[in-house]
């Protein structure tokens, strides 16, 4: 490469680099920035959020008089396609990433034989009522929380009394309704 062009090319890069530095300062000199003295868009922040969310939360409805008008088949079709993922339902069923369901209703919390239940559904005592599986339905974290079980709910009252009617039918002797 001839000098010359070398010159050329370094001077093009020293000329480009200056008219950048020039258009900067005078940029600076030409708009000030005017600072505000409060913000714009007032953002509440998830302290002042949660309370009110909390407060909003409306007690779940008794699901005895919801049974009455339960449809087995319809709860059979959304357990199976909720919950039929990691749960089984048939009569000594294997347990998959979640236990097998046959007889949930009147059993004891966490207790099927070779599986390994989370420490915060271990917690609870007594067995499995309706009321404790409406609220279980509705969000398994509220109920237990800490639990592995990474459902979300059925916000529906009457979907989770169709699937609780459905759990219902899965025993010998069905537990008497409420």
């Amino acid at each position: 490469m001839d000098t010359l062009e070398f010159n050329k090319a370094a001077a093009a890069v020293l000329v480009a680099g200056i008219v950048f530095m020039v258009s900067g300062v005078v940029a600076s000199i030409v708009v000030k920035p005017v600072p505000l003295h409060s913000p714009v868009l007032k953002i509440d922040t998830a302290e002042s959020a949660a309370p009110a969310a909390a407060a909003k939360e409306e007690p779940l409805a008794p699901i005895g008089p919801l049974l009455a008008s339960a449809d087995v088949a319809a709860g059979e079709v959304l357990a199976k396609r909720q919950c039929g993922s990691c749960h089984t339902f048939n009569e000594g069923g294997k347990n998959g990433v979640g236990p097998n369901l046959y007889g949930v209703v009147g059993r004891k919390h966490a207790s099927v034989a070779g599986f390994n239940y989370s420490d915060a559904v271990k917690k609870e005592t007594g067995d499995w009522t309706y009321e404790d599986l409406n609220a279980w339905l509705h969000k398994p974290a509220a109920f237990a929380p800490g639990t592995r079980m990474a459902f979300a709910g059925l916000k529906s009252d009457k979907q989770r009394a169709d699937v609780i009617l459905y759990l219902r039918s899965l025993a010998a002797t069905p537990v008497p309704l409420p």
